[in-house]
């Protein structure tokens, strides 16, 4: 150490066992990996957090790997792969097409962390929608602000929460459309 207790550059490295210019180097190849792996989706379409998340994996060796495991309350378990994982989120974005849900609209989720909440998420990003999480705690009023002043057009959520929470006012919500993940089909 020199007088001062202070390290000069080349003691520092020497210190340190690294090389003048192995931080720029150490910075290059992470900001072009960073690049390579967040190129977007295909067709230079823009940076999607779907495709990023999940899709670029489905698409390579990774497909059948584990993407999401779900623990349910009574001890079920569900592991779901990237390549389900994919493949659900983009029926839920067809979904919004076909309803005629646009870009920039919003797309409300009150559900407990189940499956479908990250299907809707993801499937909703996808869209270029935009997701807006209602926790499934909060009461009728805070669910009616949130809605009425979000201008919602759709919401994903459970039978129960939809009869304790939505039905009730409906006639006064500006909702199109909800989706409830554990209805029957019709």
């Amino acid at each position: 150490m020199r007088e001062g207790g202070r390290f000069g550059a080349a003691q520092a490295a020497a210190a340190t066992g690294r090389r003048k210019g192995e931080d720029a180097d150490r910075q290059r190849y992470a900001l072009e990996t960073l690049r390579s792996e967040l190129a977007g989706p295909p067709g230079g379409a823009g940076l999607n957090i779907s495709y990023a998340a999940v899709d670029r994996h489905a698409a390579g060796a990774r497909a059948e790997h584990t993407a999401l495991r779900w623990l349910a309350n009574d001890g079920d378990r569900r592991d779901i792969s990237y390549r389900q994982l994919r493949a659900a989120s983009n029926r839920f974005a067809n979904v919004l097409q076909q309803l005629g849900v646009a870009a920039r609209d919003r797309v409300f989720v009150m559900t407990g962390r189940i499956p479908e909440l990250y299907y809707a998420a993801l499937g909703t990003w996808k869209h270029r929608s935009v997701f807006c999480p209602l926790f499934a705690a909060f009461g009728p009023e805070p669910v009616f602000q949130r809605l009425a002043r979000g201008d919602a057009r759709l919401l994903v959520t459970t039978e129960q929460h939809y009869r304790r929470k939505i039905e009730p006012q409906w006639q006064h919500l500006p909702l199109e459309y909800v989706l409830l993940t554990d209805a029957d089909e019709h």
